[in-house]
């Protein structure tokens, strides 16, 4: 096995760097995500990895992007949360989902979806301009579904919604600016998708961690449920103000 940088990130899978590739061990629906990120590929779109096979490990060996990626939100360059930043990774969604609608990689549903969509998911590089969003990372959650529910996502991590010292004011322009960059028209569901997925997710990582799954207990220390689950409490009790916002 060749010898590799380990890469941070990565609560279920060891992530390593090897030359200009990483090496991460395969997810449950691999050949799914091996099938988006070929089709991808081939579509000549450089937002994701290239998929290169398997190793002698039985790893998945995908390109490395060269890049800043946001592992921790604390501490982050401005860049990663500037404005700019925000309407361009929205409008590098846009262009998955666009390249993605009406496929068999679709199936009945809109689009295919990143579904884990985050800036510690994202590759941002400065050509000239600052820090700027250029490819997402970690597909093993991609599956068809909704463009909505996948911009939601990003609506909420992105913004760190729910998360002191934002206020409700300044969260819905920011989330208006996300969805003015992906070019959505019809903004009525934003926020019930948003809560939606908060709700899905610390509920989801209470009962795996009940479970006795050990990535989603060290996330309980952390608190991490407990500040999802906070987050879903603020977005409810300032829906008002973010839906006006986007209207």
């Amino acid at each position: 096995m060749a010898d590799g940088v380990l890469l941070r990130g990565g609560y279920r899978n060891r992530v390593e760097r090897v030359g200009d590739t990483v090496r991460r061990t395969q997810g449950d629906r691999a050949e799914y995500v091996h099938e988006v990120l070929g089709y991808l590929e081939g579509r000549g779109w450089s937002g994701a990895p290239r998929y290169l096979g398997v190793d002698d490990a039985g790893r998945e060996m995908l390109t490395y992007i060269e890049g800043h990626v946001a592992w921790d939100t604390a501490g982050q360059p401005a860049d990663v949360w500037a404005h700019a930043s925000l309407a361009q990774g929205a409008a590098l969604l846009r262009e998955l989902h666009d390249l993605t609608a009406g496929t068999p990689l679709a199936g009945e549903a809109e689009v295919v979806c990143h579904n884990d969509l985050s800036p510690r998911n994202t590759v941002y590089q400065d050509n000239g301009e600052g820090l700027r969003p250029v490819a997402f990372i970690d597909w093993d959650l991609a599956a068809p579904g909704r463009r909505l529910d996948d911009l939601a996502q990003m609506c909420w991590q992105y913004t760190g919604l729910g998360q002191p010292p934002v206020s409700a004011i300044e969260a819905g322009a920011l989330l208006r600016v996300i969805c003015d960059g992906y070019g959505l028209r019809d903004r009525g569901g934003v926020v019930e998708a948003i809560l939606w997925w908060q709700d899905r997710c610390w509920r989801g990582m209470r009962e795996l961690a009940d479970d006795g799954d050990p990535a989603m207990i060290e996330l309980r220390e952390r608190g991490v449920i407990d500040d999802v689950h906070a987050a879903h409490a603020w977005v409810a009790e300032h829906r008002g103000v973010l839906e006006d916002a986007l209207r």
